[in-house]
């Protein structure tokens, strides 16, 4: 039996040395997003939520809930506050998706492609995905550079080389 794993290279086999989570870039992604409400509102986001009541409504939560989540996809970045008032209303507001909530598609895509494969009944997915311009079917992938679709068992994970004279690193 063939194990199916990514290849660690140039001194990382020996993971017991890695300090996984200071920097690890999923974990701080999980921090972010690792609540079923925070993917939940990011999905309706998506799908063109945007209020409050809506929100808590399309995923049902508490208003409570909501409220964290909601104030918490602001901070970090991933949604903007917007001001809007309807006539005779107090001003309230509306969250849209900025750049770093619209670069998350990939993820919650993986994650509705995984979830149709394995989880819902017969591998069938609800809802089809597909692109506006040429109607094919939209899926997420994992590519290099170069466009090649890279397998597990191909991906090599090795440290950032360093950086070039007048480089900056983030």
């Amino acid at each position: 039996m063939t194990i199916e794993t990514a290849i660690l290279a140039d001194g990382l086999q020996d993971r017991s040395r890695w300090r996984t989570n200071e920097r690890c870039p999923v974990v701080k992604a999980l921090e972010l997003i690792g609540t079923r409400s925070a993917m939940l509102i990011i999905r309706e986001a998506y799908y063109g939520t945007t209020r409050f009541d809506d929100f808590t409504a399309r995923v049902e939560i508490t208003e409570a809930v909501a409220s964290t989540r909601l104030r918490e996809l602001t901070e970090c970045g991933l949604l903007s506050k917007q001001p809007y008032r309807e006539p005779g209303q107090r001003t309230r507001y509306e969250y849209r998706l900025t750049e770093m909530g619209r670069d998350l598609a990939p993820v919650v895509i993986g994650l509705y492609q995984w979830g149709a494969k394995y989880l819902s009944p017969g591998g069938r997915p609800p809802l089809a995905l597909t692109h506006d311009d040429c109607g094919a079917a939209v899926a997420a992938e994992v590519r290099c550079a170069q466009g090649h679709e890279v397998a597990l068992d191909e991906l090599v994970i090795g440290p950032i080389p360093a950086a070039e004279p007048g480089e900056h690193s983030r």
